[in-house]
């Protein structure tokens, strides 16, 4: 009980930190996106700005701005969730393999100052040069369908407290 007021205090102070946050406004449902899972710590959403089909990013719906902000234990909550979703990702676009990104910090390259993590498929041919391929603005009716393949590929329960799918 200790622990829910706890966090919940944290919430209501994060909150007030973050009213201009995107990643917070897109929790509060003020912006349209692709979900993929939500739970009661996490959302799983499309990359509006794609590297490659499938992008997707997880993050708290806590306001942490860096992942030294964290606790030990929601930070391995997070990555656990992380491999979870990368499976159903490379699955679902059948990638040849998967990036995991996550930037701290301006210096780092953090655009939006809300901790999330990349999970960016890779495909044989997607960097003949060695070069990160161009991100582009991609369709929100496009990131819904990717979303649906990935949702459909994700175990029946996941194995982290005992979380819940977002009902399609």
């Amino acid at each position: 009980m200790v622990k829910k007021i706890i966090k919940l205090a944290q919430y209501t102070l994060n909150r007030n930190m973050s009213s201009t946050c995107l990643f917070c406004c897109i929790i509060e449902n003020k912006l349209p996106v692709a979900k993929i899972y939500q739970d009661s710590d996490f959302l799983v959403l499309m990359d509006k700005y794609p590297i490659n089909t499938g992008h997707t990013l997880v993050l708290p719906i806590y306001h942490y701005e860096s992942l030294l902000c964290m606790s030990y234990s929601e930070v391995a909550k997070l990555y656990s969730l992380v491999s979870v979703i990368a499976k159903a990702v490379v699955s679902a676009v059948n990638a040849d393999g998967f990036n995991v990104g996550q930037n701290n910090g301006k210096a780092a390259n953090q655009i939006i100052p809300h901790v999330h993590v990349h999970i960016i498929p890779r495909f044989r041919d997607d960097s003949p040069d060695g070069k990160w391929p161009g991100r582009r603005v991609a369709k929100l009716e496009d990131l819904k369908n990717t979303a649906n393949k990935i949702r459909s590929l994700l175990p029946p329960v996941l194995d982290i407290q005992d979380r819940k799918y977002l009902k399609a």
